[in-house]
């Protein structure tokens, strides 16, 4: 018993002097960050759809978004966002169970993006780099976003175009005319400071 005390004595003693201690300054910066959740009661995310004889939204309340935030700096860091394909609602279940099999929801049932190159501009605009993964094709994307606060709340806003040709989609059709290639994401995402 002595034995594994000294020993485990030994071994703390022989670290403390061998291996280097942490920078304050580190220990600072690593205590500064921290994850924030999205609230999936006040987050959306939106496709804006178009056709010759007519244009549609499909909305997703189902907003699973992260970002690593940085206390000091007030920034976001990172960021991932999932959202899963099945939970878009157009109001119009034909819609939206043809998008489902069109999309090939159940073979790829997420759209994600990841970026950990964000960015704060001078005016609080927010410029993400990384990648879209849809329909199975990661694209890498650059996105602007508005951010404000307000009531201990962080909005960050923004949409941008994504072609579905990009993502080896093919273009659903009405009455022998196909849709725009071009829709666009629009996102919502509230996090509690």
């Amino acid at each position: 018993m002595k034995q594994a005390y000294f020993g485990a004595l030994a071994i703390w003693l022989l670290c403390a002097f061998v291996v280097p201690p942490t920078s304050e300054l580190s220990k600072v910066a690593l205590l500064a960050k921290r994850k924030l959740i999205a609230d999936k009661s006040l987050s959306t995310v939106t496709y804006a759809a178009k056709h010759p004889l007519h244009k549609w939204e499909g909305v997703s309340h189902d907003v699973n978004c992260a970002m690593i935030y940085n206390d000091d700096t007030k920034q976001p860091e990172t960021v991932a966002v999932s959202i899963k394909v099945a939970s878009f609602d157009s109001q119009n279940n034909n819609r939206d169970s043809h998008a489902m099999e069109v999309l090939d929801g159940l073979k790829y049932p997420n759209v994600t993006f990841t970026s950990s190159d964000v960015k704060a501009s001078e005016d609080g605009t927010l410029t993400a780099k990384g990648n879209l993964t849809f329909h199975g094709v990661a694209k890498p994307v650059t996105l602007v976003a508005t951010r404000k606060e307000a009531g201990g709340k962080m909005t960050i806003a923004g949409e941008f175009p994504v072609n579905l040709s990009d993502h080896n989609v093919e273009r659903p059709s009405l009455m022998g005319l196909k849709t725009e290639d071009q829709m666009v994401l629009k996102f919502n995402v509230v996090f509690s400071l």
